[in-house]
């Protein structure tokens, strides 16, 4: 992993916060398989405040979800995705107070979630299995990075959240209603990375996704200890953060290439479908109509077995 060659003079700069598909990057790191001559990784408390150090130019890509990434690309940010780290079946969830025991009672309740695309899906399709309107509940914006400290002050009634926050609060009594396992398919982690990184950096992106793969491959192969090496910055439990992966499909290398192959791609069929819902909900500007540079698994390892 050292011997990567970095041309460019400055390191690889990526944005990421606390979630489950990303920590092996971060592990990476600090078992020192990331060469820090060639990428650095930049914590942030949430995807707004990575896309804002994207559209500043302080990064060179981020850790984001899909629709987070077509937001971004509507608003003018050129990103493509490298890799996809996850997917969510039943990682995103809802959770209610006790008391709130079912979705119909929700209506007249305050739901808080993060001021973004997969924020605004679970919470649209949630209200659609509850069978109730927007209008019907009271909708809270509130960035991931407070969503323990929303909980715990009382400004809501439920929360769309994800891990580790997820299991911190079920500790202490939430309940869950609904989780993205009724909508799979739909939530993709992925690396996103502006045109300019790739031609300046590549070595730097072959060498951080190798790292990425290595955490991942030691997750599998002996999933107690890299959990305990996991647990500080989830600030959970070793065998807590087991199960934040329950909920989680983590892509192989000979997945990703087939999720991000540039002909009839299934994460870019689901681009399109999901991108038509965000116009829909006013959360994309315009409409997204170039699919061609989407995707480019060119910065991924050699395959290893399906």
């Amino acid at each position: 992993m050292q011997g990567a060659c970095n041309h460019s003079g400055t390191p690889l700069r990526i944005a990421s916060y606390v979630w489950p598909g990303y920590e092996f990057m971060f592990l990476a790191q600090r078992e020192g398989w990331i060469n820090q001559l060639e990428a650095v990784l930049v914590e942030t408390g949430s995807a707004t405040e990575s896309i804002q150090l994207l559209t500043a130019g302080q990064v060179d890509g981020a850790a984001l979800t899909l629709d987070e990434v077509l937001g971004a690309r509507a608003r003018g940010l050129s990103l493509v995705v490298i890799l996809v780290f996850d997917i969510s079946l039943g990682a995103d969830v809802l959770l209610s107070r006790p008391g709130i025991e079912n979705m119909v009672q929700l209506k007249d309740k305050r739901i808080g979630y993060e001021p973004s695309a997969v924020g605004a899906l679970m919470l649209h399709k949630a209200l659609a299995i509850a069978g109730l309107r927007p209008d019907q509940v009271v909708s809270i914006p509130v960035t991931f990075d407070r969503h323990y400290e929303a909980w715990e002050a009382g400004e809501v009634d439920a929360l769309i959240t994800f891990e580790p926050v997820s299991s911190h609060l079920q500790e202490k009594g939430a309940l869950r209603l609904f989780d993205s396992s009724q909508i799979p398919d739909i939530i993709f982690d992925v690396l996103a990375v502006t045109p300019e990184a790739m031609r300046r950096k590549p070595e730097a992106l072959s060498h951080l996704i190798a790292a990425h793969f290595r955490g991942l491959r030691n997750f599998r192969k002996n999933p107690n200890d890299t959990a305990y090496r996991m647990a500080e910055r989830f600030r959970l439990p070793a065998k807590e953060v087991l199960t934040a992966y329950a909920g989680l499909e983590l892509p192989n290398i000979y997945r990703n290439r087939k999720l991000l192959r540039a002909e009839d791609s299934p994460l870019v069929e689901t681009a399109r479908e999901l991108s038509e819902f965000l116009l829909h909900t006013g959360i994309l500007p315009n409409r997204l109509t170039d699919w061609s540079d989407l995707t480019s698994p060119a910065f991924l390892p050699l395959e290893d077995s399906p």
